[in-house]
């Protein structure tokens, strides 16, 4: 069979499956709708598959649409590697990154740093999404995600940064009020606020190595960030589970005290690690960023 459809189709396909929509998909490409409807008619015909499945409404991909959306993706990141290359960009990396953090470590990890990085990649421009939210990496067109906890989505490439632990903390004046000592193990009836990641009713943990569980959700305030937790935790609301490295300054200063020593928690819940779509493709300026984001890590 002649084929109907060359590389330069696939842009518009990949924009039809990210927008689930002929119209809104002209408009990106500056197209007109008409010229998108043939090119995806062509698609289908050579492929002798629907890719789509659309009417006045609505538009949805089918599941040979799914299939081909993934390998445009790859034979799209392909052509952009081997332009990249031929441009001379593996040994200066530059253009725009777009990378996604939570909101604690790009206050009190990245930002700090910020400077360093634009000093070593100047040509790099890079934007940062600052979010708590799961987000679709590849629907949203971001490069890399920093991201807490563990990973379930087999479709992405994972590399662990930082193996964190989560600290149980009080400010010295909440310790001294409540009388806590070392020997004491009824946790649940300090926490008074949790980051959201952990509100839950059966949070497990261990004491003295033996697996329980607290209700970190009931009668709990929850905030879906670290740095809020630390913040009233340290101005004298009760004791709160803490990452490490959100509250490693406050430790040593003695602004916090670690609680509950017999406590244990999940080894994983405050792991971060930085994901993306493929290793093998993986550019240069994103792994330029991931080098400098494992050396940021390292210091910590």
């Amino acid at each position: 069979m002649e084929r109907k459809w060359n590389i330069e189709h696939l842009p518009v396909f990949v924009q039809v499956a990210e927008t689930l929509g002929i119209s809104a998909a002209a408009n990106q490409l500056d197209l007109p709708k008409s010229s998108v409807s043939k090119i995806i008619s062509q698609l289908e015909k050579a492929l002798g598959v629907r890719l789509l499945e659309r009417n006045s409404r609505n538009v949805r991909l089918t599941t040979e649409g799914e299939v081909f959306y993934r390998e445009s993706i790859r034979i799209l990141e392909q052509v952009d590697e081997a332009a990249h290359t031929m441009q001379g960009l593996v040994s200066h990396p530059s253009g725009r990154l777009t990378v996604a953090m939570p909101i604690a470590f790009s206050r009190e990890i990245m930002a700090p740093r910020l400077s360093e990085f634009a000093a070593l990649y100047p040509d790099i421009a890079l934007e940062i999404v600052v979010t708590n939210q799961a987000l679709d990496i590849i629907k949203e067109q971001i490069d890399l995600a920093v991201v807490v906890g563990a990973l379930n989505d087999s479709d992405l490439i994972v590399k662990t940064l930082y193996h964190s632990r989560l600290c149980c903390v009080a400010s010295p004046a909440y310790i001294q009020a409540e009388g806590l000592h070392d020997e004491m193990v009824n946790l649940q009836s300090h926490v008074r606020i949790a980051e959201s990641r952990y509100a839950m009713r059966r949070f497990p943990i261990r004491i003295d190595q033996t697996k329980s569980q607290i209700d970190l959700y009931s009668k709990v305030f929850r905030v879906n960030d670290p740095l809020s937790v630390r913040d009233a935790v340290i101005s004298g609301f009760g004791a709160g589970l803490v990452p490490y490295q959100y509250c490693k300054k406050q430790l040593a200063d003695g602004t916090l005290k670690e609680v509950f020593p017999k406590v244990s928690f999940d080894v994983t819940a405050a792991t971060l690690s930085v994901i993306y779509p493929t290793r093998r493709l993986l550019s240069n300026k994103s792994r330029a960023f991931i080098d400098f984001l494992t050396d940021t890590c390292n210091a910590i």
